[in-house]
């Protein structure tokens, strides 16, 4: 029955519905009269996660006779794979099964795009970590015992460990791609001044506090139930059945939550679920497979490092006239995500700036590492941070204020409204978010004290930067920006969702609760959003691109919408108003004529037959782009913010400290402030370990170094500045996205720039203090005039730092 249809029921129908029409709700609560987004609702498993009752992967009840895999790893970073001996293993208590690629049923290559990338070693190791065998026993730890005494023979070939060895060997997962716009060459030689450099940007371990980890289950029938930590279900189900040699109708993935992701997820969760499944395929029992923290290290990839070469030119303003930059992206031994990676960087080279004559080179370089993966930001990062670090170089070459250098050459009115693949900037609030918080975090006042305090401190010495971010939200894949829904009214009036994204700690189940409880006119207490899983919304995109909210929400709103379409045009019928005067809110729906409880029209309806359930599906909008040449409109809008910070170093050491920060962050209409300032909060500390402490060290042999906490530190609770303060811009997003909303995942990442740019900033001002003062350098530069660019690799250790205050002007 279509929604035209269900307001002609029969007057038996309608006479029976009548006792029910009265008002229930005699003492409305706030939380059932007011709209739910909007509004700091608590995350929808903070109580159990605080309780210990939320169920992550392991905490699954295993079968009876489940078996535990697990990973035996190459030892040489590149060579010949000429034997497995595994009879000491295989002869341990325990021990069930050692499986090689020659068991695997279906393809032994990983169904990734590029098609590059074995389950299992075949013929050839190709980094250090990488997963030759599985060996299968009764525990885990009996497992992970007999696979260190598999011993393999293999005939070690030549490494290459550094993109820049790569490139010159001209070694590449995939074929470079440059963008170009106007005539860089020519601009650059027409140029009143010109800087060239290059630095360096490292990795990070994506350290979700859940390891990866895959529980698969044999059913009847070659059907299979794989209980994974993944952000994309979709791919893990298809990866499986590849493997497996199966239709991917047979193979269903569920993920209830994931203790943490940041992409590391995204595609590298796949593999477990593989070699969970293969081991389970060959002994016919469930297996579990979980990485120690040490072999997740070891196995996993982690944030493309990249390395950049540039030359820009400018005039006396600091106004760029012309800029090249080459980026050589460390992938590692596949393609994995990198193409798309690699392609948002380039994206995001311009970040805020207008780019006039521009060519951007990018190779993506293969190298004898880890496949290097998703991470928050994905590319977007190591663009930024590109032309930020241009910019602090070509302001301290000057003798200017960055800010001042940074506002010259923002996006402006036509013509400075293109971007260098050739998007309009539509929705542009840059100036005026750079200048409030500029004002309110006293920018200006806080340079000259700064200065001031500097001149007299001889040790500790301080910087401060204010930097911006545009970031750019759609999958730039532009096949993925869609998603799937079902929402279910259920009899008593609760209500039920099921959609293709996955929760991982962001919040995405709750602000879809929120969307759907606002679109049925209920209490956010009545619904309830069920574990991601491909029996029930197939073909789901992963959740990442910071469009989780985007899609799923949406996708959930327009399912919801189709039962409250077929509930208003039933109260219409029964009430002789049109559906369009029906009302959902506060748990009641409305009309002219009577105030009935949502509970009992949802009994009423069912009485009479009315479908109390749909399905909702979302494409974002507008859309497109060429992506052999990279132009067009990848985004559907631009989430934007800035943050001013500023830091203090020991000239003596090198070590540092943030002191205060500073953010106001575009999130549009927030569907729920507290959640998005968690996410503003933790993004930028996320980003600020990027920047400062996350450093990792692979040796001469190719083995990585820092593979534990005690060797590789993320931020702590010591490392939060004293002032942290988090601000919201006030203005819905220009586009029609739910609820007025925009991303909030990955742009804060990118604020964190603020901080490597204030490293640098005291890094520079400490050195012109820590040079004797001479006759001609006074006439050259007085020490309170900005020195000259400052050359330093990330993250900016205390190691880093102290031998950048070497390098003097």
């Amino acid at each position: 029955m279509n929604a035209r249809d269900r307001g002609t029921e029969t007057a038996g129908a309608k006479a029976s519905a009548q006792p029910a029409a009265k008002q229930v709700a005699q003492h409305p609560t706030a939380e059932t009269t007011r709209p739910a987004m909007g509004q700091s609702h608590r995350h929808d498993s903070a109580v159990a996660q605080v309780c210990g009752e939320a169920l992550y992967v392991d905490d699954i009840p295993e079968l009876r006779g489940t078996l535990h895999a697990a990973p035996v790893l190459s030892t040489v970073a590149h060579g010949l794979l000429r034997g497995i001996d595994g009879a000491a293993a295989l002869a341990m208590p325990g021990v069930r099964a050692l499986i090689t690629a020659r068991d695997i049923p279906g393809d032994p290559v990983l169904a990734a795009f590029a098609h590059d990338e074995p389950i299992l070693a075949i013929d050839r190791v190709q980094h250090i970590g990488q997963v030759v065998a599985l060996v299968v026993a009764d525990s885990a730890m009996e497992a992970r015992r007999a696979a260190r005494l598999v011993k393999l023979s293999i005939d070690p070939l030549p490494a290459l460990l550094t993109p820049r060895a790569a490139h010159e060997a001209q070694s590449y997962v995939l074929p470079p791609v440059t963008v170009r716009r106007g005539d860089a060459a020519g601009a650059l030689a027409r140029a009143p001044q010109r800087l060239s450099g290059q630095f360096e940007v490292g990795g990070q371990e994506h350290f979700y506090l859940e390891g990866q980890i895959a529980y698969a289950l044999p059913r009847e029938q070659q059907q299979w139930h794989i209980y994974a930590s993944t952000q994309h279900p979709g791919e893990v189900q298809h990866w499986v059945a590849h493997a497996l040699g199966l239709d991917v109708h047979r193979v269903t993935v569920e993920c209830r939550r994931m203790g943490g992701g940041f992409g590391g997820k995204e595609t590298q969760a796949g593999h477990l679920a593989v070699w969970a499944a293969l081991a389970a395929h060959h002994t016919g029992c469930p297996v579990k497979c979980r990485l120690d923290r040490d072999d997740d290290f070891m196995v996993t990839g982690k944030r493309h490092p990249f390395a950049y070469d540039y030359t820009v030119g400018f005039d006396e303003q600091g106004l760029l006239c012309g800029l090249h930059i080459t980026q050589l992206v460390n992938c590692g031994f596949s393609a994995d995500l990198s193409g798309p990676v690699a392609d948002r960087a380039i994206f995001h080279t311009d970040n805020a700036y207008f780019l006039e004559d521009v060519e951007v080179a990018s190779f993506r370089c293969k190298t004898n590492l880890q496949s290097h993966t998703a991470f928050r930001g994905f590319g977007g990062p190591q663009g930024v941070i590109a032309i930020e670090t241009i910019l602090g170089d070509i302001a301290r070459h000057l003798g200017l204020d960055a800010l001042d250098v940074r506002l010259r050459n923002l996006y402006g009115p036509p013509p400075r409204h293109i971007t260098h693949y050739q998007m309009p900037v539509e929705d542009n609030i840059l100036q005026p978010l750079i200048e409030r918080l500029a004002q309110s975090s006293q920018y200006r006042q806080r340079r000259e004290s700064i200065a001031a305090w500097n001149a007299q401190s001889p040790v500790i010495q301080r910087g401060i930067a204010l930097t911006p971010v545009k970031f750019g939200i759609s999958f730039t894949a532009t096949l993925f920006n869609q998603a799937g829904a079902l929402v279910h009214v259920y009899t008593d009036g609760s209500v039920m969702v099921h959609h293709g994204g996955t929760e991982m700690g962001q919040g995405l189940h709750t602000k879809v609760a929120q969307v759907v409880a606002d679109e049925l006119g209920v209490p956010l207490s009545r619904v309830l959003v069920g574990a991601s899983d491909t029996a029930k919304v197939p073909n789901a995109s992963a959740t990442a691109a910071s469009a989780g909210t985007d899609l799923n929400g949406r996708a959930a709103q327009y399912a919801a919408r189709h039962v409250r379409d077929n509930l208003a045009a039933f109260v219409a019928g029964q009430d002789g108003v049109g559906a369009g005067a029906v009302r959902f809110a506060g748990g009641e729906v409305i009309t002219s004529t009577t105030r009935r409880s949502f509970d009992d029209v949802v009994r009423m309806a069912y009485a009479n037959r009315i479908q109390l359930w749909s399905d909702g599906f979302y494409r974002t909008p507008k859309i497109h782009y060429d992506k052999t040449t990279l132009t067009g409109r990848p985004f559907f809008y631009f989430a934007y913010g800035a943050a001013c910070t500023e830091v203090a170093i020991d000239t003596r050491t090198g070590e540092h400290r943030v002191l205060r920060v500073d953010i106001l962050h575009d999130v549009g209409t927030s569907l729920n402030p507290a959640l998005d300032i968690g996410q503003i909060e933790g993004g930028f500390v996320q980003g600020m370990g990027w920047l400062t402490t996350e450093e990792l060290v692979w040796n001469e042999q190719g083995r990585l170094s820092t593979h534990a906490p005690s060797t590789y530190k993320i931020p702590a609770t010591g490392d939060i500045p004293a002032h942290f303060s988090v601000a919201l811009w006030p203005e819905a997003n220009r586009e029609d996205n739910v609820g007025g909303s925009k991303a909030v995942g990955e742009p804060p990442f990118m604020l964190a720039i603020s901080v490597w740019e204030a490293l640098r900033d005291a890094v520079a001002q400490a050195r012109t203090r820590l040079v004797p003062e001479s006759p001609a350098r006074s006439n050259d530069q007085s020490p309170h005039q900005p020195p000259k660019p400052v050359q330093m690799d990330a993250p900016a250790t205390p190691e880093r730092v102290w031998r950048a205050l070497q390098l003097r002007d």
